[in-house]
C-alpha cells in the first residue's frame, strides 16, 4: 500500500468487535506513515472472558486516511500568557 504524500494512515478498531467481543485496536490509532512501505500490523487487545481467534481474512480493524499538516516549530525564549496558564489535568472543566 502507498499512502499518498499529506496524507496519513489510521488503523482504529472496529465497534462491532469492541461492543460484543471486548477486542480492540491497542495503540489506536496506529499511525501509518506516507513514505513507508513495510508490512502493516494490527495490535489487538483483548478485553474480554473468552479466547478471540482470528481467522484469515478477518475483518479486525479500519484503516482511515486523512489529510495531515506538517507543523514547523520555532524555539522561542519566552510564551505569551494566556487564561489557563500552567494549570494542568482537569484544569478546563472547572467552573
Amino acid at each position: 500500500m502507498s499512502i499518498p504524500c499529506g496524507m496519513t494512515g489510521m488503523v482504529c478498531s472496529r465497534s462491532g468487535l469492541a461492543l460484543k467481543h471486548k477486542v480492540f485496536v491497542l495503540n489506536a490509532p496506529g499511525i501509518i506513515d506516507s513514505d513507508y512501505r513495510g508490512d502493516v500490523g494490527v495490535i489487538l487487545h483483548n478485553l474480554g472472558d473468552t479466547d478471540f481467534v482470528v481467522d484469515p481474512g478477518s475483518r479486525i480493524a479500519q484503516l482511515l486516511i486523512l489529510k495531515h499538516e506538517t507543523a514547523f516549530f520555532k524555539e522561542v525564549n519566552v510564551l505569551d500568557e494566556t487564561a489557563r496558564g500552567a494549570n494542568g489535568f482537569g484544569s478546563t472543566g472547572k467552573e
